[in-house]
């Protein structure tokens, strides 16, 4: 168990830029026991965007599914020759990239990564926490990250790429596999489920005149690239005056979070050269309108 450290780690860096370890703008996500109940869990979500659920699934399932999707990796060049799938160790010669999201598209349209995200604890808790039958977006995102690379994921908030349907949505991140800081799990900008309601509020009046089908684009005329908040995330703590807070995540951890609560992902630099594995779903109640665009599986080029 890794536990929680008493000062916040040094040297993590997004898209270039070192986040400030300061108090004031770099903090730890606060950890919820899931015995506390539905109830005091949704009274934290509600109260700070977010809730990291400790140990909500079995360790052991998560990491032998880690095990299957790197063993369904192996050959595109990504874990090292020879050594255990579930550790997910990095090889040191030349990913075959092409060949690796090809395969990992077949692996999020597999009977074992759906009855991953379906199992019974996860959708019966939804069902709980939304208040009626859930509906799990068949839109679902599975992603490595190597280390020693600088792929990161820049600030956003999740509503940008789901406004054609209701904004009454929980986002679970899961991370597969023991996630420490040094390998770039989720951060969360603190308080930033306030910033990004006033933030969509805004684009929803520029957005006014817009065709319907370019309203509820995140690459609309009013959108930065991509439907990013921002690439810099120690300009966005101190322009908010707020902190970046970041875990400890282990195999078993589950994280929902707002439609509205900006997060982004940091570098990953583990010094095992271990692969930093997640997968990110959504839910809604399903009387709700649905976002017609998440009824498909995910595909790297299907510009959400």
């Amino acid at each position: 168990m890794f536990g929680s450290r008493a000062v916040a780690p040094a040297n993590l860096v997004a898209n270039g830029k070192t986040l400030s370890n300061t108090p004031d703008r770099l903090g730890h996500l606060v950890p919820t026991d899931p015995a506390v109940g539905v109830a005091a869990i949704r009274a934290l979500f509600e109260a700070n965007g977010y809730v990291w659920l400790k140990g909500f699934l079995s360790r052991a399932d998560v990491i032998d599914f880690r095990g299957w999707v790197f063993s369904h990796l192996g050959d595109t060049g990504l874990i090292q020759p020879g050594s255990d799938p579930a550790l997910g160790i990095a090889a040191d010669g030349v990913l075959d990239k092409g060949l690796a999201d090809r395969r990992l598209m077949s692996l999020v349209r597999s009977a074992a990564y759906e009855g991953f995200c379906a199992q019974p604890r996860l959708s019966g808790f939804m069902d709980q926490f939304l208040g009626g039958l859930s509906y799990l977006h068949k839109r679902r995102l599975m992603r490595f990250t190597q280390p020693g690379t600088p792929a990161a994921t820049p600030a956003h908030y999740d509503l940008v790429y789901l406004r054609g349907g209701t904004s009454r949505l929980v986002t679970a991140w899961i991370p597969i596999g023991d996630t420490p800081v040094e390998m770039g799990g989720l951060a969360y900008l603190e308080g930033s489920h306030a910033i990004g309601t006033a933030m969509e509020a805004r684009l929803e009046k520029d957005n006014a005149a817009l065709a319907p089908a370019e309203r509820i684009s995140a690459f609309n005329r009013n959108m930065t690239e991509g439907g990013w908040v921002s690439k810099d995330l120690p300009d966005m703590a101190a322009r908010f005056d707020t902190r970046w807070l970041v875990a400890d995540y282990e195999a078993g951890d589950v994280v929902l979070h707002s439609p509205f609560m900006i997060h982004a992902s940091t570098t990953n630099r583990s010094a095992d050269r271990r692969i930093r594995l997640s997968t990110d779903i959504r839910y809604q109640n399903v009387d709700d309108e649905i976002d017609a665009r998440w009824s498909n599986h995910w595909s790297l080029d299907d510009t959400l």
